[in-house]
């Protein structure tokens, strides 16, 4: 027997191992294999198993195979098939989405470092490659580090044969290990009575005297029976010690094992069950949907529902009629800010069948999730983006939640996926109906639902009576000329939130910018300090009074002076959410103020925390970025504050407009959520902007008409499928040639896409790599698949490994990219 792999790994094939005696009963497509590949040990997936072999060269045997039970059938197959073709990546990148991470076993090289040959040959004059002497300057004052790690402080990948060469002078030892997975079961000492009730009450007598501790330990099982107890909590609640439950042991009178204790992630932020009863419009969606639940068929769905129209209630009454149907039920929502509220009503509605998945639990909480749902004990998975690869079996339904959103595009690993449009993939392969919730759909969500590609549903009024809030515009610009701007804040908002706070009434205040102040510049000299890594700004944060780069992550200290002329002559420019917390601290010094950002919610539960405490009224103001403005319903916010619309809607991308229309009809929707009319004030500098007047009407269709217009005339999406190439490298000469060379392969096709010649990116340098980006646009009416697009871009790569002698640098390929910038 053979099995076919592939490894998460950039390699378009996939390789055939025998299958030994010993493991032909566990190897079945959809499992995971510990396999040779080189000189490497890997974890692969089988994708086929075969009786026959045609390769003549000598077949290298399986390791080990780690599943008992598949992580994916034949039919989920094709789906992984189709997302690692259409987003260009290998099948192996595809299908490690399917496993969470920590669980690869794979072989790791060390190198053991001999100091004093390390110091002799770097005394020799003789050593003069310079590569050997580059080796031996980074390890001169290490005892060992890891092979990768040497490739990466000398910037070259290729350095096997010269590590050959010290090895055989002695400066260094390569050591091959193995490396287990990095997330296990976890497992804990129980304790369970052996012998019956009777037996051990007549045996308490014997004891007594001599051992009063063993009769409190079976005086504690016998309460519970036969049922186990947790060894650390009977000890604890006995005050007894380890040895007089192995004394107890001995005699046969109970029996210590181990057994699995399940980590699960539970949220502070907690709701009351709320019977609700549906509204016409409400009940007119699930009917609608319903046709296609029972039998189940494919047909995809816009829920375009205004904020408070009581889209949630819609997903859990089609979830219900799922599971008494025998299905599962799969519910995206965009990053974590939506998982608190939304989980909480999903539990209250149907409690042990619901798994979380998202990136703030823990690595063990994630995979006994994974688990859960892998064994059929869950039937219902909430989460961000990567929830999407769950191995859920026989999926009902899909519904991904505020559809709009630009986190569920994955921009950062390969496959760089979008959860959304990926979704409708696997709706169709599931045979099943997929919902795609929001208040401002995405231009191109709102296109094929006109054109009937899907199906278009309205919820346009609020639930419970409640009405849309009243939107105001302040042009700061003005105020200030009237002497009525407080720092940031105009006097209208002040005084507002300041009436909202003695009414204990919620209010919710944007700044979409993280930190005190954006930027920081020299008076005389007009420089900007920067990232050393990147070519943006670094923004000082005043709690931890350290400038911070928000690309690469690089922190370092308020300089004193100037650090390009010396001058004491700094300024501190541009308004973060630390300084907006800190200027309301000051003008309302009685009021309870919360920031939530990713700085101040980087801590397990703490975004729960704040919820739960600002829906109780424990806290007056919550200031935050775009995190606010996602999926809150809190009925005691009625008033919500914009310290500037500008911040979105001055970005050089084709979304821009967009973004900023979506995330201010998002945030003011958080108001007047109950029979208490919200307000929304927005600051801008242009009270006249398009977008802003369509935000102050709640005019979508009036925006989505102006925006498709534009988008056709412009070239952009849906009118176009758009691929970025990107070529990064710490060397800027390297990635400006390898741009080139593939421009150059990539113009045979010119005369069917339209190919941006190479550019620098709108962020030059980006965590120490340089970056240059080619913009190809494919027309949809002449490639409508986007197999012309694909083609071109992974044929003018083949011939650029061929010919380009910068072919070390890596290029990246974004299909469907959410920002070109």
């Amino acid at each position: 027997m053979y099995a076919e792999l592939v490894f998460p790994l950039p390699f378009r094939n996939s390789f055939t191992y025998s299958i030994p005696a010993e493991l032909k009963h566990s190897a079945q497509i959809g499992v995971r294999a510990v396999a040779p590949f080189g000189k490497r040990t890997l974890t692969g997936f089988i994708i086929k198993i075969k009786d026959k072999c045609d390769i003549k060269e000598k077949i290298k045997p399986l390791h080990d195979i780690l599943d008992d039970v598949p992580i994916f059938d034949e039919e989920r197959l094709k789906f992984y098939e189709w997302v690692s073709e259409y987003y260009l990546s290998s099948l192996g990148e595809a299908l490690r989405l399917a496993v969470p991470y920590g669980l690869d076993v794979e072989s790791k090289r060390k190198i053991i470092v001999d100091k004093l040959i390390t110091a002799k040959l770097l005394a020799e004059k003789e050593s003069k490659n310079s590569l050997q002497r580059q080796i031996l300057d980074v390890i001169k004052d290490k005892e060992e580090l890891a092979f990768s790690a040497l490739q990466k402080l000398t910037g070259k990948k290729n350095i096997h044969s010269t590590v050959r060469t010290l090895e055989n002078k002695g400066a260094l030892t390569v050591l091959t290990t193995l490396v287990e997975a990095k997330v296990k079961i976890k497992t804990a000492k129980y304790v369970q009575l052996v012998k019956s009730l009777a037996d051990v009450y007549d045996l308490i007598p014997e004891i007594e005297s001599r051992s009063p501790q063993q009769v409190k330990i079976l005086l504690e099982l016998t309460k519970k029976k036969s049922t186990p107890i947790a060894l650390a909590s009977l000890l604890k609640k006995t005050e007894a010690s380890g040895s007089s439950v192995e004394s107890l042991e001995k005699k046969g009178v109970l029996k210590v094992f181990d057994k699995e204790v399940e980590r699960k992630y539970e949220e502070e932020f907690k709701e009351a069950k709320i019977e609700f009863v549906l509204t016409e419009q409400q009940q007119s969606s699930v009917d609608e949907i319903s046709k296609h639940i029972n039998p189940f068929s494919f047909k995809p769905y816009l829920l375009h529902g205004i904020t408070g129209s009581g889209k949630t209630q819609v997903y859990i009454e089609l979830i219900k009629k799922v599971l008494d149907a025998g299905k599962t039920a799969l519910i995206l929502v965009p990053e974590i800010s939506l998982t608190p509220q939304i989980t909480s009503r999903l539990f209250n509605n149907f409690g042990a069948l619901v798994s979380v998945q998202h990136s703030r639990m823990s690595l063990g909480e994630r995979y006994d999730a994974w688990r859960r749902l892998l064994n059929g004990k869950s039937k219902v998975v909430v989460g961000a983006r990567s929830a999407l690869f769950s191995p859920l079996k026989e999926i009902g339904l899909i519904v991904v939640d505020e559809e709009h959103d630009a986190s569920y595009k994955q921009w950062e690993l390969v496959p760089k996926y979008h959860a959304r449009d990926a979704a409708i993939i696997l709706g169709k392969h599931s045979n099943c109906p997929v919902v795609l919730g929001s208040a401002t759909p995405s231009i191109e969500t709102m296109y094929n639902a006109l054109n009937k590609k899907y199906a278009l549903l309205n919820l346009p009024e609020r639930i419970d009576n409640a009405k849309l809030p009243k939107i105001e515009l302040v042009n700061v610009i003005i105020e200030k000329k009237k002497g009525r701007m407080q720092n940031v804040f105009s006097t209208i908002l002040l005084d507002k939130i300041a009436d909202r706070v003695a009414k204990k009434e919620g209010t919710i205040i944007l700044q979409n910018r993280r930190g005190f102040s954006t930027q920081i510049f020299c008076d005389d000299c007009g420089e900007i300090e920067t990232c050393q890594n990147c070519s943006v700004p670094m923004v000082y944060h005043i709690n931890k009074n350290y400038l911070q780069c928000h690309y690469c992550g690089l922190t370092v200290e308020v300089p004193k002076a100037c650090t390009t002329c010396g001058s004491l002559s700094i300024k501190y420019f541009g308004t973060g959410t630390e300084r907006v917390e800190d200027e309301l601290e000051f003008y309302l010094p009685g009021a309870k103020i919360r920031r939530i950002d990713s700085d101040s919610v980087s801590k397990k539960n703490s975004l729960s925390i704040m919820l739960r405490d600002f829906s109780r009224g424990d806290i007056d103001i919550l200031v935050g970025t775009q995190m606010v403005s996602k999926g809150l319903d809190i009925s005691r916010v009625t008033l919500v504050g914009v310290i500037s619309a500008e911040t979105s809607l001055w970005m050089p991308d084709f979304r821009a407009d967009e973004r900023t229309f979506q995330l201010l009809t998002q945030v003011s929707g958080r108001a007047g959520r109950s029979k208490v009319e919200g307000e929304v004030i927005i600051q801008t500098q242009n009270e006249k902007n398009f977008t802003l007047k369509k935000v102050i009407a709640d005019d979508y269709n009036g925006f989505y008409e102006k925006e498709i217009r534009d988008r056709q005339q412009m070239g952009y999406p849906p009118f176009t499928r758009l691929c970025l190439i990107e070529t990064k490298d710490p060397d800027e000469e390297k990635a400006r040639g390898a741009i080139f060379d593939y421009f150059y392969e990539l113009k045979v096709y010119s005369k069917y896409l339209k190919i941006t010649p190479p550019s620098t990116a709108l962020i030059a340098r980006l965590k120490g790599n340089y970056r240059f980006q080619i913009l190809i646009k494919s027309g949809r009416e002449v490639d409508p698949g986007g197999a012309i697009l694909r083609k071109a871009v992974l044929d003018s790569f083949i011939e650029f490994n061929r010919k380009s002698r910068f072919k070390d640098v890596k290029l990246f390929f974004d299909v469907d990219p959410q920002s070109i910038m």
